[in-house]
């Protein structure tokens, strides 16, 4: 199991504030370029295959990375990892911005961009899910996960507002260059002022190769048994949860118009709800037993996609979104905690990796599917049927006996 390092045990907090410092500072400058980029796909085409195919862009490399990120998150310094991720993002944004100046402004650039941030997303996920047990100690995971959970609504809740302002007074380019100098403050502090000791896999000289290494990582995760019942329910749910994560600002252009403000507004109720399930899950902390948590909020995210696709005004359609926000931390932190605690350090780069692969691969699987049906029939038919079979694996989920075991306290450690 992880454990903090004893000489980082008395000041934790400062340096998991600083830590969580430079992932917001860098965090707010992707999402203002995620939005603008999103928006200007979405009003300018309209299609469900265009937004299909950016979804692809920024996943499909994410899924190719992650086996090798995971290794590399076992095997090496993974405060570096993220610092080199911020960095490659940065760049390619740089370079993206100085197209654009030029005059290059093709939709195809927008996908190579996507494309590249999704790389250095591979990288950085398994890595910051690796690193954050070797800086908290174990009983306080729930509420640093939670109030990380916290901080990322607050920037989706802020970045939309701000790229829009944005979007209506200047153009793409600019917002790049903040996304750039974003990163640049939050690899400075990392470098600067983040104290992380190296964990015990990454300190001594590697005797086995990359494929071995990942082999051994599906080995034990093939060898744990909540692991394979964990990600099968993960790979189930990520393809049912595409047509409510990525098909609804189309849903309201087509449906309710397709003014800015309104995309805007779904994405500041889902981050207002997200706001306030983060607080909810950082000072509740959720049931003792982790899936029996999970289980609520899938059953809430269910019914919230189910009913995205039947009410027929928008101020209720607003408050499923928030809804949905309000479930979105109370599912996250359990999971991540959960994996936290019961994987072994050296293991948890490589399990990480795997969720990655899930999560990534599912998800344009899950848009591969919904994205070209939605150009023949109403998305509002695709979310009342996914969302009732996401209730359906809910209940599945908060029955599996194998699973609520996994899903029971860490016993405490003296």
């Amino acid at each position: 199991m992880s454990t903090v390092n004893p000489k980082l045990q008395d000041n934790w907090l400062k340096n998991i504030i600083l830590f969580l410092s430079s992932q917001t500072i860098s965090l707010f400058g992707s999402s203002l370029v995620q939005y603008a980029i999103m928006w200007h796909i979405t009003l300018t085409t309209e299609s469900g295959l265009m937004m299909t195919l950016y979804i692809i862009c920024g996943f499909i490399p994410t899924f190719f990375l992650s086996p090798v990120a995971g290794v590399w998150a076992d095997r090496y310094n993974r405060k570096m990892l993220i610092i080199l991720a911020d960095g490659l993002i940065a760049f390619s944004t740089l370079i993206l911005a100085i197209l654009f100046l030029m005059g290059y402004e093709s939709i195809w650039l927008l996908f190579v961009m996507a494309a590249i941030r999704a790389l250095g997303t591979g990288i950085q996920t398994p890595a910051v899910g690796a690193i954050l047990p070797q800086i908290v100690p174990k009983d306080k995971l729930t509420k640093v996960n939670g109030a990380n959970g916290s901080i990322q609504a607050v920037i989706m809740f802020v970045s939309p507002m701000v790229s829009a302002a944005l979007l209506a007074m200047a153009s793409l380019e600019v917002i790049f260059f903040i996304d750039v100098i974003t990163a640049a403050i939050a690899i400075v502090t990392l470098m600067t002022f983040v104290k992380v000791a190296v964990h015990e896999k990454a300190a001594v000289k590697q005797s086995t190769s990359y494929f071995s290494d990942f082999k051994q990582g599906l080995q034990y995760v093939n060898s744990t048994p909540f692991l394979k019942k964990f990600f099968l329910f993960f790979a189930v749910f990520f393809v049912l949860m595409a047509p409510a994560a990525f098909l609804t600002p189309l849903q309201v252009t087509r449906t309710f118009g397709g003014d800015i403000w309104k995309l805007t507004a779904i994405e500041i109720a889902f981050s207002v709800g997200m706001m306030a399930g983060g607080g909810i899950i950082a000072s509740w902390g959720g049931y003792p037993n982790k899936i029996k948590t999970m289980t609520l909020a899938s059953l809430i995210m269910g019914i919230c996609t189910l009913a995205l696709g039947i009410v027929p005004v928008f101020w209720i359609y607003l408050v499923c979104m928030a809804l949905f926000g309000v479930a979105m931390p109370i599912f996250n932190t359990p999971t991540t905690v959960l994996l936290q605690e019961k994987i072994e350090e050296n293991y948890l780069g490589r399990v990480f990796g795997v969720m990655g692969m899930i999560s990534t691969s599912m998800m344009p699987i899950g848009m591969l599917i919904f994205g070209p049906i939605a150009d023949i029939i109403a998305i509002e038919w695709l979310l009342v049927g996914t969302g009732a079979l996401i209730i359906l694996l809910a209940v599945i989920l908060g029955r599996d006996q194998v699973l609520l075991e996994a899903g029971k306290p860490a016993l405490s450690e003296s």
